[in-house]
């Protein structure tokens, strides 16, 4: 996944204003391949990756390698028990894909009771186009989601749009990254 992700998560380093915040959490953050891009381009920013405890000797190792570990920590929780560490920016690199409806919803709940007011929700995904029928790349990955998990499944703009709004986050946008990758993104 990181080597997949990897150009995801370097575009959106470089395209996204991360000019007005100054701490990042990534939930799901592996080996921390999205704290250390982000990071690497962005010195004001303190980045934390958060995932499993099994998982966060593999992000120190990471960090440690690319000399970040001043401005990168990792953080051990399960994202579906344990509220996420609070941040200026929120940000998923290809979660919500992984889980059904109900479990999106949580984790959008989730980013949004984690940020202050002002703060930014950003997911990492295969968006498909509103009227599914171009992004044929991403329909593909959702039916791959659909046939391996039974129920998880990629979505729309419009559907981030209307979960992160039950959620209570205000404004939206969506920041291409190149290919079928986007960033959807909600404020708080």
């Amino acid at each position: 996944m990181s080597a997949i992700s990897r150009p995801n998560f370097q575009a959106l380093a470089d395209r996204f204003d991360f000019g007005p915040y100054r701490t990042l959490c990534d939930v799901g953050g592996s080996a921390a391949e999205l704290s250390c891009a982000v990071a690497a381009r962005h010195p004001h920013l303190r980045c934390t990756s958060f995932d499993l405890p099994v998982v966060e000797p593999l992000a120190r190792d990471a960090i440690a390698r690319r000399d970040l570990a001043d401005r990168v920590t990792t953080a051990a929780g399960d994202f579906f028990r344990d509220p996420l560490p609070r941040a200026d920016v929120i940000t998923m690199g290809m979660i919500l894909h992984d889980w059904n409806l109900e479990k999106k919803k949580a984790l959008i709940r989730a980013a949004y009771e984690a940020l202050p007011a002002g703060g930014a929700f950003i997911a990492i995904e295969q968006l498909i186009d509103d009227e599914r029928r171009k992004n044929v790349f991403g329909l593909l990955v959702s039916l791959t989601m659909l046939i391996e998990f039974g129920d998880a499944f990629d979505f729309t703009a419009a559907d981030f749009r209307g979960w992160c709004s039950e959620a209570g986050f205000q404004r939206f946008a969506v920041l291409p990254l190149g290919g079928p990758a986007s960033a959807a993104i909600a404020y708080k």
